[in-house]
């Protein structure tokens, strides 16, 4: 179980708390508003994100080479995604775990993603043959 999902309403129950002991409804209505305000901000975070993404081709990257090097574990599905600015190639089944997800390159390499619970774990650059 991911511990956020129990700190985040904690904290938000907290601090509502605090409002209240500190200032009576008109904190709470503060504490309210800033929480809001920041819900709003990642709204339009990951709308921005979604937008850019729509104008690209999916799985496409300009380059797989210099995404694999920019790629670090534990990077979010979005931070990817904001990254080449492009949705990933789904090569998992809908809603399994974990998700895989490639992005490739006009030559043809190619990047594949591995994604628990929309972190990345892990991820391998596939290169073409190279006939001699």
């Amino acid at each position: 179980m991911d511990i956020k999902k129990i700190l985040v309403p904690l904290a938000v129950v907290v601090a509502s708390a605090v409002a209240y002991r500190a200032y009576g409804w008109a904190g709470v209505a503060a504490a309210l508003t800033v929480l809001v305000f920041w819900m709003l901000l990642n709204v339009t975070r990951v709308m921005q994100v979604l937008k850019r993404a729509a104008k690209r081709p999916v799985g496409y990257v300009e380059s797989a080479v210099m995404l694999n090097a920019k790629l670090k574990p534990g990077m979010s599905l979005m931070h990817v995604v904001a990254m080449t600015r492009s949705l990933g190639l789904r090569h998992s089944d809908k809603d399994a775990q974990p998700e895989i997800y490639s992005w490739s390159d006009a030559g043809e390499s190619r990047v594949e993603c591995t994604f628990a619970v929309g972190k990345l774990t892990r991820h391998a650059l596939f290169r073409p043959e190279t006939s001699a």
